[in-house]
């Protein structure tokens, strides 16, 4: 098995030692009929933190129940197989995976309740051309970014089109989050980010413009909310992410071009935890790399490969402790997960890769 990188910087956020690299622990486990192999990040004598739970690709991935085996025990699957080819967006919802198909073009929907999946490529007004993120409401509306169309598309929660927002060269929409009435767009053809009526979609505001002085964008792709009623823009040829209030007020920036942990290379995903701390996917270093609210980096997990638990060019990670239930089955008899970590892959056998954030219990 390949050794997986992992740093830790910090003692504040996950209470381990100082360590510079290292593989993951390896717990077995009898469960019965076989034996369970847990993954857990990073090695002892520090404290486990993350543990690997289940990667998505094909519909045996679901309906199994076997996640990920079919690529641990015989080195891959046939290609054929994926449900979705070249993924970008992902969100997670009532038990349901879904992961947005840049190449579909549509998304698939790996439904964890019903153990079943599905292909969703909408058709007339709803068609997608080159869709890249999608955002769920708590009503099951779906949001979906698509840059070639030039809009935000609106579906219900049968998956049927709605409306659209945006006009030609008005945005090139890479991110959406959905803050009560409102919607936050990232815009890459004019480095803003535009704040919408949720409703109409109606402009209310926007701000950034293409630059490098704090406050400006270049390239701005993924974003997130925080728990503190701010919000996060990876600034990715700025190699950097930046915190805004909700009307635009620029707060702190944190970030910079370099090869070692705690720089930036090609930063995409973002999120942000209950407590504070900052998820950023790079797809250059292949890894998932966690901050404190100042910036200071604290630890970094993941690594490319073939193995059951490899990111490969990761675009978006996810944080959701809303659906840890339909996660049971994974998660080690000792471990307890406060939330889960979804990253998507453009690359590799694993297209959605899903860790648990917890503690070991005494």
């Amino acid at each position: 098995m390949n050794p997986h990188k992992l740093a830790i910087f910090s003692l504040t956020l996950l209470a381990v030692g100082v360590l510079s690299s290292a593989p993951m622990d390896v717990l077995h486990a009898d469960s019965g009929d076989e034996a369970e192999e847990y993954l857990f990040y990073p090695l002892p004598p520090n404290l486990p933190r993350f543990q690997f739970l289940a990667s998505f690709s094909s519909p045996l991935d679901v309906s199994s129940g076997k996640s990920g085996f079919r690529n641990f025990v015989f080195g891959g699957e046939d290609k054929e197989d994926h449900l979705v080819e070249k993924p970008y967006g992902v969100a997670i919802h009532e038990g349901a995976i879904y992961v947005i198909d840049t190449r579909g073009p549509g998304w698939a929907v790996f439904d964890l309740a019903n153990r079943k999946s599905a292909v969703v490529r909408p058709k007339g007004g709803g068609t997608l051309k080159k869709p890249i993120n999608i955002s769920i409401d708590d009503d099951g509306t779906r949001y979906v970014t698509d840059t070639e169309r030039e809009q935000v598309l609106v579906y219900d929660r049968q998956n049927r089109f709605l409306k659209a927002y945006g006009k030609p060269g008005q945005f090139k929409p890479i991110d959406v989050a959905i803050a009560g009435e409102r919607l936050y767009v990232t815009d890459v053809m004019h480095h803003k980010v535009h704040v919408l009526d949720k409703a109409t979609g109606n402009t209310l505001l926007s701000f950034g413009g293409r630059g490098s002085e704090l406050g400006e964008f270049n390239n701005p792709t993924n974003l997130t909310l925080a728990g503190d009623d701010t919000l996060y823009v990876v600034d990715t040829i700025n190699f950097r992410v930046q915190q805004f209030s909700l009307d635009g007020e620029f707060i702190r920036a944190f970030g910079e071009a370099g090869a070692v942990p705690g720089t930036f290379s090609r930063p995409k995903g973002i999120s942000v935890d209950r407590d504070g701390h900052i998820y950023v996917v790079d797809a250059a270093f292949e890894n998932v790399q966690v901050f404190a609210q100042d910036g200071g980096a604290l630890m970094f997990f993941g690594a490319r490969g073939n193995e059951r638990d490899s990111i490969n060019m990761p675009t978006v990670v996810k944080l959701d402790d809303d659906n840890i239930e339909y996660f049971e089955k994974y998660i080690a008899p000792d471990f307890d997960v406060e939330y889960l970590v979804l990253v998507a892959s453009q690359f590799g056998n694993n297209k959605v890769t899903v860790f648990g954030f917890g503690s070991r219990r005494d």
